[in-house]
């Protein structure tokens, strides 16, 4: 992966966090020049957007309150009429938080709901990422209080009950209009239901210097083009030089299977063969005019298909069909040593017994199952990460775990997350699509990883470009203009 470990898309699970505030207090910086430079980042981004209004800062009895005692400072020289709730008294604060406590010169009261009366923004500083245990009695009333009342609310580090690191949710988590987060993004503002909960989210740099990352080493990114690289067209290529696809086609939906083929051709393969079933035969050939269509039966006549060296990336899955044909495919495939994309069908055509498939993967393969069809394959506990990359450790492939929140992640442990899709993207068919992408940026060149991380965030994309109402066929069609606007522009 192109990026550096320093990237500004680097995410940190909260002990990795944990490591680059200690880091950055051991190269000189002091904690309370950090928790000073976060509050007054978050007073910046509140006074940013709304005018001056009565508002309930609530402060926690750790860092993320003394952040609290921060902002209400800062908001009140604006001139902001501020109240401060406190979950614990000032004089209990320990630290760096003491001692921002001891800086705030307006009144402090208990946390209680009835705080809320006359406020028309509450500042959300009880808790940070590190939350491990659900939010309880008058703070959790507090915060349900005011998002039952439609109070703006906006979260420190994260929505309080939210884990940082996968996004679940304990207990209760407020509805936050803004959450403002500092150095780097946890995972659990972009996984589901943290990065609904988070809204509008903005990463304040507070003084922790870059350098504090080498000795990290994260493996988790948010998915962008700034990650991997596009194969682009060169002038002197021919079709043979952009890759051969091949594609399994069902007997019955054989919608997908045309679909990924389409999806492949916009996505730059140079050629897409689609190996169809006699009985289905005619479906095919009188569909897409610039994909080719063989008829092959059974995996035997199958593996002729895939024969040629030429023809180097294939695609099981999408309307194959579940059982031992699809399965003979795949293995097929694998055996001859092929790019593999194995979607769908394929996947579960493996359900009753996992490790056939994973005692067979030796070249690039790319899994891309929907959480139904995983759990059929893998039995692995843990967040959504966590899971994907136990999945790609114990096959020895790429796993493409699709959702909103689509995570993708190598056998080595690096990932990432996917967070541009939008949610027109939950039709029928889409799932098909970003197959063929993934399958045609394996056919050009690209690692199974790169390709899937690619292909993730490509299909967020042209959901984007072909918006609401839009269904499956529209995304290869949307395709040119995101490659256009990539293809023209310098990507940091």
């Amino acid at each position: 992966m192109p990026a550096t470990p320093r990237s500004p898309d680097v995410l940190l699970t909260t002990a990795e966090m944990a490591r680059a505030d200690r880091a950055a207090i051991e190269s000189g910086v002091s904690g309370a020049a950090l928790m000073e430079n976060a509050g007054a980042a978050v007073a910046r981004e509140i006074a940013l957007r709304w005018p001056a209004r009565p508002t309930l800062v609530l402060c926690g009895p750790g860092n993320n309150g003394g952040d609290g005692y921060v902002v209400a400072r800062h908001l009140s020289r604006m001139g902001w009429p501020v109240t401060l709730a406190a979950a614990v008294p000032p004089g209990q604060m320990k630290g760096d938080a003491a001692r921002h406590a001891a800086l705030w010169e307006g009144k402090t009261v208990p946390i209680a709901p009835e705080r809320l009366d006359g406020k028309a923004l509450v500042v959300d500083a009880l808790f940070g990422a590190g939350l491990a245990r659900p939010l309880e009695g008058v703070l959790a009333a507090t915060l349900e209080a005011a998002q039952a009342r439609g109070v703006t609310i906006v979260g420190v580090d994260v929505p309080s009950g939210v884990d940082g690191n996968s996004g679940a949710v304990l207990g209760f988590a407020p509805q936050c209009h803004l959450t403002v987060t500092f150095f780097r993004k946890k995972p659990g503002h972009l996984l589901l239901p943290g990065r609904i909960l988070a809204g509008e989210v903005v990463l304040a740099e507070i003084g922790i210097p870059d350098s504090v990352l080498d000795g990290i080493a994260p493996r988790l990114w948010r998915n962008g083009p700034a990650l991997w690289t596009l194969p682009r067209p060169a002038l002197a290529d021919h079709k043979y030089a952009r890759g051969h696809a091949v594609i399994l086609g069902g007997a019955h939906m054989t919608g997908a299977a045309r679909l990924a083929a389409r999806a492949a051709l916009r996505g730059g393969a140079g050629l897409v063969t689609i190996a169809a079933p006699s009985e289905a035969f005619a479906i095919y050939a009188a569909g897409e005019p610039g994909v080719l269509v063989e008829r092959r039966d059974g995996a035997e006549q199958f593996e002729a298909a895939i024969a040629d060296p030429r023809r180097n990336a294939v695609l099981i899955g999408p309307g194959a069909g579940v059982g031992m044909g699809t399965r003979g495919a795949a293995i097929a495939a694998l055996r001859a040593k092929k790019n593999v994309v194995l979607d769908a069908d394929a996947v579960t055509s493996f359900a009753d017994d996992p490790g056939a498939l994973f005692a067979r993967i030796a070249s690039p393969c790319l899994l891309t199952p929907h959480e139904g069809e995983f759990s059929r394959l893998f039995d692995v506990s843990g967040d959504k990460v966590a899971r994907t990359r136990a999945a790609a450790a114990q096959s020895g492939a790429t796993v493409l775990l699709k959702g909103a929140d689509t995570v993708v992640a190598a056998p080595d442990g690096h990932a990432v997350i996917n967070a541009n899709a939008p949610a027109a993207l939950a039709t029928a068919g889409a799932g098909d699509v970003l197959a063929g992408f993934a399958l045609a940026l394996m056919a050009q060149g690209m690692d199974a990883f790169e390709a899937g991380a690619a292909a993730a965030w490509l299909h967020g994309e042209v959901g984007t470009v072909a918006g609401p109402g839009l269904i499956a066929e529209d995304l290869p069609e949307a395709l040119p203009e995101v490659y256009r606007h990539l293809f023209s522009t310098d990507i940091p």
